[in-house]
């Protein structure tokens, strides 16, 4: 059997066969709010990290905020040294990057299987809660939708502009939900699609959205809760590259327009035991109706991570199929966790309450944590909106009240990790309040 090292060195030199013109490598990983930090390899270099060189990037990388700035949290950033951490390759994520303009790869780095990971990094914050699963015999199988937008590539005094439609510059006379704009931005999309598909992400169904220049992109199911997260991240990243070669802006921004509906990550999650059984069809979907309340119970200490900005709390309440409380229901895209139609071998949830810019790893490893309660306490949910339109429980509405409730969370705590929810907590806290150190128009315009 070959080592991890070597497989790791053939999947490079194999890159390199077939990629000649390649001469660096980004090496990247997803921070706290859900950017991709890294360097920049020579690809020669990359060979001896596969063969076993160390790999070491600073620590508190995982800790930048929106802005790409460091924040006080605890004794971390300002206090510690800013000491270097290890990072290793994943495998399998070697890909050529074709959106830039010099030929380029990509390959995702991470802290979570090296001898000192980082407890607050998203993706071993996910790593932990599956092997935890794993350990207990519950196996899921995920996949992720993300909606998004087109903007034309110029800002307009720093405001979004429509998309260019190729057979018209009115967005009233973009069609909402019709195959026909799929045709007209069919370049740029085909493009989106392709590039994806390069980097090993399993595209299935694109959809035109309500808004203007709005669409929503579906990935395959995997058993593998961590490469499903990857192939969230990564299509963000391929996505806007391509979008800007095509004359656009892509942004997965939660809530760009007031007037239309804002864009979301919806995920859909089944647990199977280890003989491939769906452990939510059991006893007459019992399992499924108390991994339904765990969610329910934990979504309101959650909100920080499914809305992870300011603007992600624009998007909840008093638009379509975007929730105001923690409910759900059985094929109702009005609730946060939704039952889809299926036979017993599929059953399962799909969660829709997350923006579409939140980061996919702690969404999953929330999610998870949620279903896990939900079957150790075993107990019936709330009433579905297809008995009682009122039912649900409360979620805050801002950060502030949500960084609140997450943080002193029991369950939360134990299941992601106590470090990393108060790592977490500060620095949306810290990002909250930063965002709010300007005074914008309108404050002069009511209150001078």
């Amino acid at each position: 059997m070959k080592s991890h090292s070597s497989t790791l060195l053939a999947e490079v030199r194999t890159f390199r066969q077939n990629h000649p013109d390649v001469r660096y490598v980004d090496l990247i990983s997803l921070d706290i709010p859900g950017r991709f930090y890294g360097k920049r390899y020579p690809v020669e270099m990359l060979e001896k990290v596969a063969a076993g060189s160390p790999l070491k990037l600073p620590q508190n990388a995982v800790l930048l905020g929106a802005q790409g700035g460091l924040f006080k949290i605890g004794d971390y950033c300002f206090h510690d040294g800013d000491p270097d951490a290890n990072r290793r390759l994943v495998p399998g994520t070697l890909k050529p990057v074709s959106w830039e303009a010099q030929p380029l790869g990509q390959m995702l780095i991470t802290s979570d299987g090296t001898e000192a990971p980082i407890e607050f990094e998203p993706r071993e914050v996910l790593a932990k809660v599956l092997e935890r699963l794993h350990r207990k015999g519950i196996h899921p199988v995920v996949a992720f939708e993300l909606e998004f937008y087109l903007f034309d590539k110029k800002l307009n005094d720093g405001l979004p502009q429509f998309a260019r439609d190729p057979l018209s510059d009115d967005p009233d006379d973009q069609p909402t939900l019709h195959i026909e704009r799929l045709s007209r931005f069919a370049p740029v999309l085909d493009d989106m699609v392709q590039t994806a598909q390069a980097q090993g992400i399993d595209i299935t169904v694109v959809t035109a959205e309500l808004g203007p220049g709005q669409f929503e992109i579906n990935f395959g199911h995997l058993d593998d809760g961590l490469r499903a997260a990857d192939w969230a991240a990564l299509f963000c990243r391929s996505t806007r590259g391509v979008a800007l070669k095509h004359g656009y802006r892509a942004s997965f921004m939660a809530k760009p327009y007031l007037q239309h509906p804002g864009s979301g990550m919806h995920v859909h999650v089944s647990l199977y035991d280890a003989a491939g059984n769906n452990l939510l069809a059991a006893h007459q979907q019992q399992p499924l109706r108390h991994a339904v309340a765990g969610c329910l119970a934990l979504l309101p200490h959650c909100m920080p991570i499914f809305s992870p900005n300011h603007n992600a709390f624009r998007r909840l309440g008093g638009t379509v199929n975007a929730a105001t409380k923690a409910c759900w229901g059985y094929e109702d895209r009005d609730a946060c966790v939704r039952i889809p139609e299926s036979d017993p071998r599929n059953l399962r949830i799909e969660h829709r309450l997350a923006s579409a810019d939140a980061n996919p790893y702690l969404v999953l490893a929330a999610i998870l944590v949620g279903l896990e309660h939900g079957l150790d306490a075993a107990q019936e949910p709330i009433a579905p909106l297809n008995e009682d339109r009122n039912s649900g429980h409360d979620f805050p509405l801002e950060m502030l009240e949500a960084v609140r409730a997450m943080q002193q969370q029991p369950v939360l705590r134990e299941g992601l990790g106590a470090g990393f929810v108060d790592v977490y907590c500060e620095n949306k806290r810290q990002d909250h309040l930063a965002f709010q150190q300007e005074i914008n128009a309108r404050e002069y315009r009511w209150y001078l």
